[in-house]
């Protein structure tokens, strides 16, 4: 697409100013600012934000202003004036509310990541408004059963319906093994887009010889039950616990970074893993950066809803690791017939397998470090995802 859209993107930077969102956000808006266009960040979630070394919640939204300039003053200062923080649908950050008012009234597309925040007012009658579902299964299972135990809910199942494309990270919902409802909406297939150029450091770098193999994860994400058709589905707890004992099967280290409440901390840590607080060891973009770089590749389990659905999700995180040429060990969420496994990315679907996929990785690491970064080129570069995108969000075209 060659024509410059002015392109508004939005995000959860603000309300938790930790690392792995940042980078999972922002590199939307780098992206597409790359492709030549006019883009905007912008966040109004009408939510306290989550202060990460208070460790709480707070009604004070200078922490997370000044989180989000900082994002753009070392990553890319050309956007630093290209800005909207909205604390609680009334204060502004970044820019004013008339300047962004002016931008509201004259974009082109909405790119609502996740589906978490306000479409403004005086957006533009001819904007595209897009909801990209970054949380699927979850998503629609609450635009399903719209279930009681969400706050507004149906103030968001209206928002979602409102918008005029809905892309996906189940990269399965087409096929007929996929257990994710459509509930009524034209999903296309899309994937986290990675600044690749943004990355070159860490991947230049070779990681410790005794380095450990990490992760970085929320234990429990859900407020409630999340029932479909008589099944319950859970987070990425109860998927990990799978992966328990695991470490009393190699001699390789293995961390776990791990944020979110009712983690068995102390169980985990018995079991052999090493157990950082993921807040504080992820807390800037930076030492996210570093904590992927100084890993030799990444063991991780999906949410279960992820993988009992068969979405065919891949992981934001996952794709950093990649463009930081470090090797994947994941759980099988569907995504094998759609991404290239055995070499850089490795599956799993029980403990024994992922003991295996590592050790492989091991005994051949520079095969796998290459392949790994060929995959980040070839699957996530943002040049290609987000041009895909755009070209289907504005010609109703799938993108895969």
């Amino acid at each position: 697409m060659s024509s410059q859209l002015r392109i508004i993107v939005t995000g959860l930077v603000g309300l938790y100013p930790v690392g792995g969102v940042a980078w999972d956000y922002l590199q939307y808006v780098i992206g597409l600012a790359r492709l030549g266009h006019d883009v905007y960040y912008y966040e109004d979630t009408w939510s306290w934000p989550y202060h990460p070394l208070d460790k709480t919640y707070t009604s004070d939204a200078s922490y997370s202003a000044q989180y989000i300039q900082d994002f753009w003053k070392d990553y890319a200062p050309e956007l630093k004036e290209r800005w909207h923080y909205l604390h609680l649908h009334s204060t502004s950050f970044g820019m004013n509310q008339s300047e962004f008012d002016e931008v509201a009234r004259t974009a082109d597309v909405f790119l609502n990541v996740s589906g978490a925040c306000i479409i403004p007012d005086n957006l533009s009658s001819r904007c595209v408004k897009i909801f990209l579902d970054t949380d699927p299964g979850y998503n629609q299972l609450m635009l399903s059963e719209r279930f009681a135990w969400s706050e507004n809910v149906e103030r968001w199942c209206d928002s979602v319906a409102a918008h005029d494309r809905h892309f996906t990270y189940a990269e399965n919902i087409h096929n007929a093994n996929c257990l994710i409802p459509k509930v009524d909406f034209a999903w296309q297939t899309t994937r986290m887009p990675v600044v690749m150029d943004l990355w070159e450091r860490g991947a230049q770098i070779p990681p410790p010889q005794m380095g450990a193999w990490t992760t970085v994860m929320t234990w429990n994400a859900f407020k409630g039950k999340l029932i479909y058709q008589g099944v319950e589905y859970n987070s990425k707890g109860s998927e990990f616990e799978k992966l328990l004992t695991l470490p009393q099967g190699t001699n390789v280290p293995l961390t776990v970074a791990v944020g979110g409440v009712k983690a068995p901390l102390m169980e985990i840590a018995s079991a052999g893993w090493k157990v950082v607080d993921a807040p504080s060891a992820t807390l800037t973009p930076e030492n996210y950066q570093k904590f992927i770089a100084n890993s030799r590749g990444e063991l991780s389990p999906a949410k279960h809803v992820y993988v009992a659905m068969n979405s065919g999700w891949f992981s934001c995180r996952s794709a950093c690791y990649l463009a930081t040429a470090r090797p994947v060990v994941v759980q099988d969420t569907g995504f094998s017939n759609i991404l290239p496994v055995g070499e850089g990315i490795l599956t799993f679907t029980t403990q024994e397998e992922a003991l295996a996929a590592i050790h492989e990785v091991e005994a051949n690491y520079t095969r796998h470090t290459k392949a790994a970064l060929n995959i980040a080129h070839e699957y996530f570069d943002s040049n290609l995802v987000l041009s895909q995108l755009l070209n289907a969000a504005l010609t109703n075209i799938r993108c895969h």
